[in-house]
């Protein structure tokens, strides 16, 4: 979203807040700022913030600066410092714009107060002497409609609408318009043209103002059939009278192919042939959520995504993943109306709908739902699960010789845990004495797993074959005692318990299924 935002901006302001210096999206904006190659300047905002401030409403910042005290003036001069030196690790040569005399080279930072006005005045005053040098060739206003989709949105009054940057021209109500999707042109009629009312955002929620025609420049709401599938970031082209319909749905095409940019958002979305659903409102708001999940701490693949409320259709798509990865089974919806129909089809079949307020909190939630079916997991297959062990009798330290056998013993490899199955090797034969039915420390607490050092256990026969087996007759001390692996055990720690297993103890399980003869 940012990037095609700057892709169409002459100049910028970059807001750095002085009390927190230079954060992650700041420097990601900055870097996208030097590929566009968009000249800026920098507000250095919440002086206000500054300990012990003096407000001064709407004066100048040096005027503000001279009647602060010297404390106020010392850790402005410090944090000042610090931002500066922040901006020059990325690259970029700054100044405060009342000590800066090679503008041309260094950019000018201007310390502010939106709270209370402070340097508000010469932000102002630099906008207007800066502006006319850097985009003067570019004010001469042109009639032919030169207009750019920003973001397409689900309107719970209006339908699916696109917001567009209106850069030269005049858009009417009633102008047969092109917009590209990922099917190709759709031709469709305006129906509305919509701006929000004074000091309102294009995407706030709430009433428009109605308008015949919309000149440039400026930001529109679009109201049209067929929009759902328009591609942010690809123009809108306007149909006159007399124009060959097909020759301009063939040239808009053509022009965004030879852009690419869109073509490569859109296909970059869908990332994996397992993963997760995304639903959103918004492209923008599409591709930030992509964003998170692709992160390194984050990591989650998309499998497929939607634009617009939950229908049927979407959870019968996402329902692909029941079958392949259950985790995956899942449709994160952001922002967008869930269908009863498609919530009744969803909770039938088994597939997670999850909704939240922010993208942060709709992945925890997610990644709540991934632990919380680990763990149901984990209890399902835990009689299953048989970690890979080998345990050395101590001599002399055997208490009871028949079943069920009790004894002490060093841990030498692997995690003995209660429950595992334990056998011992005779003349290259497996014989099964039973399950570790309890276990304890040396000073009789009682424990349920083990790594190293001695332990004390007891093994309890389940058939009549390993209740008749007896210390001193059919093994000693000199017999390891090793977990009795199968190949189910393997394929059970693998789908459920991997998260568990060290690399020692995959190496273990290899040694054990040639003893075993496992394939």
């Amino acid at each position: 979203m940012r990037s095609r935002g700057l892709s169409m901006c002459d100049i910028a302001v970059v807001v750095v807040d002085i009390t927190q210096g230079l954060e992650k999206q700041t420097i990601e904006s900055l870097h996208l700022l030097r590929r566009h190659n968009v000249s800026f300047i920098v507000a250095l905002n919440k002086v206000d913030r500054l300990y012990g401030w003096k407000e001064c409403t709407n004066a100048p910042i040096v005027e503000a600066l001279k009647k602060q005290s010297d404390d106020v003036k010392s850790e402005y001069k410090w944090r000042l410092t610090k931002v500066v030196t922040e901006f020059k690790e990325n690259g970029f040569n700054t100044a405060p714009y009342y000590e800066n005399n090679k503008k041309k080279k260094v950019v000018n930072i201007v310390p502010t107060s939106a709270e209370s006005g402070e340097g508000v005045p010469d932000l102002l005053l630099l906008l207007v002497r800066w502006l006319p040098g850097i985009i003067t060739d570019k004010l001469a206003y042109d009639d032919t409609v030169e207009c750019t989709v920003l973001e397409v949105n689900e309107h719970k009054d209006l339908g699916t609408t696109v917001d567009v940057v209106l850069i030269n021209g005049v858009l009417h109500q009633g102008d047969q318009v092109i917009v590209c999707t990922k099917q190709g042109p759709v031709t469709t009629i305006i129906r509305d043209l919509l701006t929000p009312h004074p000091m309102k955002e294009l995407k706030a929620k709430g009433a428009y103002k109605h308008h015949k025609e919309v000149r440039a420049a400026q930001g529109v709401k679009i109201v049209a059939r067929g929009l759902q599938y328009t591609m942010a970031g690809t123009s809108l082209i306007v149909v006159k009278p007399g124009d060959d319909l097909r020759q301009a749905e063939a040239a808009a095409m053509t022009d965004e192919n030879e852009k690419g940019t869109t073509t490569q958002e859109v296909s970059s979305i869908v990332t994996s042939k397992e993963g997760i659903y995304v639903q959103a409102s918004s492209v923008g708001t599409l591709e930030a959520i992509i964003a998170h999940l692709k992160s390194s701490s984050v990591d989650i693949p998309v499998y497929a995504w939607n634009l617009g409320p939950v229908y049927k259709q979407d959870v019968m798509k996402a329902s692909a993943m029941l079958k392949r990865k259950e985790e995956y089974a899942v449709i994160l919806a952001f922002d967008v109306k869930v269908m009863p129909e498609a919530s009744a089809l969803a909770a039938e079949s088994g597939l997670k709908i999850i909704t939240a307020d922010t993208v942060y909190r709709l992945v925890n939630i997610y990644t709540e739902h991934i632990k919380g079916l680990k763990e149901a997991k984990k209890m399902q297959f835990a009689a299953e699960a048989v970690f890979p062990c080998t345990l050395k009798i101590l001599p002399n330290r055997v208490y009871h010789s028949k079943d069920p056998i009790v004894c002490d013993v060093e841990v030498v490899e692997g995690v003995v845990k209660v429950g595992t199955p334990i056998c011992v090797f005779t003349q290259s034969k497996v014989h099964s004495l039973g399950r570790i039915s309890s276990m304890q420390t040396s000073n009789g607490n009682q424990i349920f797993s083990a790594r190293n050092g001695v332990v004390a256990i007891k093994i309890s026969g389940d058939s009549p074959q390993e209740k008749s087996r007896c210390y001193g007759r059919h093994f000693d001390s000199s017999n390891e005692l090793v977990s009795e692996i199968s190949r189910r055990s393997i394929d059970v720690l693998k789908e459920c318990f991997r998260d568990e297993m060290s690399a020692e103890n995959w190496q273990l399980i290899t040694r054990l299924k040639t003893q075993f003869k496992i394939a």
